[in-house]
């Protein structure tokens, strides 16, 4: 797709925190590494983000424990408690940040889990917020009594129809539905509640919705997919796109498609924000980042994590390879590497990966540790620098539109962002580029979004033709 409808910055930055809770990049092994599951590590996360005044705390979601080669993978953190769960308890002690719960279309049900994000909305005051995520694959689906798993064509197909559920469910309370007086004769209107009908292919419902809107009036949507289908169906359903473009270049050329998206569904073009996930390395001088950058590496990926790594795209234990030593010389064996250890490993073509990854490693001097440390990090080598080096690059960021801010993965728990909270934000402040205080009460005016789709009125009042551009 041809784009050239950039949209102009703001001149502004925000951050949100992804709490991931399974994965190899959270250094675990470190002293002042806590843990994953207990409150106090989600409490501190939360709360200095929040003296950060970052716009969201970010759960990740995790279906099935991953396995490693018919195993349970037990090298990298691992188990989430229910993201729900964790956000209730985070809402009671703290007031601005918002709370964004990553639930699956394919595995839960649209009255249930719309009443459950509904909950979280209303007692919060207005910060909830769903990542909407899609699962099409066996494996996972044999963790729930229907088992089974979707058509990887389909799984948009039942995410849609889940959300315009979700989304109908929200609206199914009438504007004054309660009664704002002790006079009032009642204290539900007559005919206040509209019963939701739905009855196609992914879903047959009849539903009364049992929850008043919060002052945000729907919890903000999040959507992470990257493949067409997943851009156009966030472009017709989301508020915010976790995308996995951080660096400049490739985020503006990734800007230009998203609005040229959004503009083709009726939408405004900086309707969608753009938050890419990313690693921050900081220190006082840009060789202090950079050595603090190397040892973070040898932490992520051991001589027994870059050895599995591996061993999940060719399909069997690589054990007798020396992992500073070359890549393995020897085919894979399966075809396609399989979803047991996440998305990041799923449905590549093994023996093409292998001779290609072969050659890189080759060209670049790099042994499987050096290989496997350089691939770690999925969105790129992340932000490493001096802190006034990094405050000058996001401001570059800020002006140029190309991201609306960064959802930060800390690459240790609780204290990842104890140095971005502590010594980057202010220098942000000082240039002008981040906020000093929450624009709202609710998350969806500190995210600077519009009301709700489906609150708008028709579509046809805000929709920008093709050339127009967002000053």
């Amino acid at each position: 797709m041809t784009n050239h409808h950039r949209i102009a910055g703001n001149g502004q930055i925000q951050f949100g925190v992804f709490f991931q809770g399974v994965n190899h990049t959270t250094v675990w092994k470190d002293p002042q590494s806590g843990s994953q599951t207990d409150f106090e590590s989600f409490r501190r996360v939360a709360q200095t983000a929040e003296r950060g005044l970052f716009s969201a705390f970010f759960l990740g979601e995790g279906l099935r424990l991953r396995e490693h080669l018919g195993k349970i993978h037990d090298l990298d953190v691992v188990g989430r408690p229910d993201a729900q769960t964790a956000l209730a308890a985070l809402a009671a002690i703290t007031t601005n940040i918002g709370l964004v719960a990553t639930q699956n279309t394919t595995y839960n049900d649209p009255a249930d889990l719309a009443h459950r994000l509904a909950s979280l909305d209303l007692l919060s005051g207005g910060r909830a917020a769903w990542n909407i995520v899609t699962t099409d694959n066996a494996w996972t689906g044999a963790n729930f009594r229907r088992g089974g798993f979707l058509k990887h064509e389909d799984r948009y197909v039942r995410a849609e129809a889940f959300v315009q559920t979700a989304k109908a469910i929200w609206d199914s309370w009438a504007d004054g539905a309660i009664a704002g007086s002790r006079k009032d004769p009642r204290w539900l209107r007559e005919d206040a509640i509209t019963t939701v009908k739905r009855k196609d292919e992914s879903f047959d419902v009849e539903i009364t919705g049992r929850l008043p809107r919060s002052s945000q009036q729907h919890p903000v949507l999040f959507q992470a997919g990257d493949s067409p289908d997943g851009r156009d169906f966030a472009v017709r359903n989301a508020d915010v796109i976790f995308s996995a473009h951080p660096e400049l270049e490739d985020a503006k050329k990734f800007r230009d498609d998203i609005v040229a998206r959004t503009l083709k569904a009726g939408r405004p073009a900086d309707d969608v924000k753009i938050f890419p996930g990313q690693e921050f390395i900081l220190g006082a001088t840009a060789a202090e980042a950079e050595e603090k950058h190397q040892w973070v590496r040898s932490l992520q990926v051991g001589p027994e994590t870059a050895i599995a790594y591996l061993e999940q795209f060719w399909g069997r234990t690589l054990t007798e390879y020396d992992p500073d030593g070359p890549l393995p010389d020897i085919d894979p064996i399966v075809d396609v590497t399989n979803p047991t250890r996440g998305n990041a490993f799923h449905g590549k073509s093994a023996k093409d990966l292998a001779a290609q990854w072969r050659a890189d490693a080759k060209e670049n001097g790099q042994s499987i540790r050096q290989f496997v440390a350089a691939r770690s990090r999925l969105n790129g080598r992340g932000l490493v620098g001096s802190y006034d080096d990094i405050a000058d690059k996001l401001a570059e960021y800020a002006h140029t539109g190309a991201v609306d801010g960064f959802n930060i993965t800390p690459w240790i728990v609780p204290g990842g962002l104890d140095d971005i909270v502590n010594e980057l934000v202010p220098r942000l402040q000082d240039r002008g580029v981040y906020r000093t205080d929450y624009e709202g009460t609710n998350l969806r005016e500190n995210l600077g979004l519009r009301a709700p789709l489906t609150r708008r009125g028709s579509l046809t009042s805000t929709k920008l033709t093709e050339s127009e551009e967002v000053a």
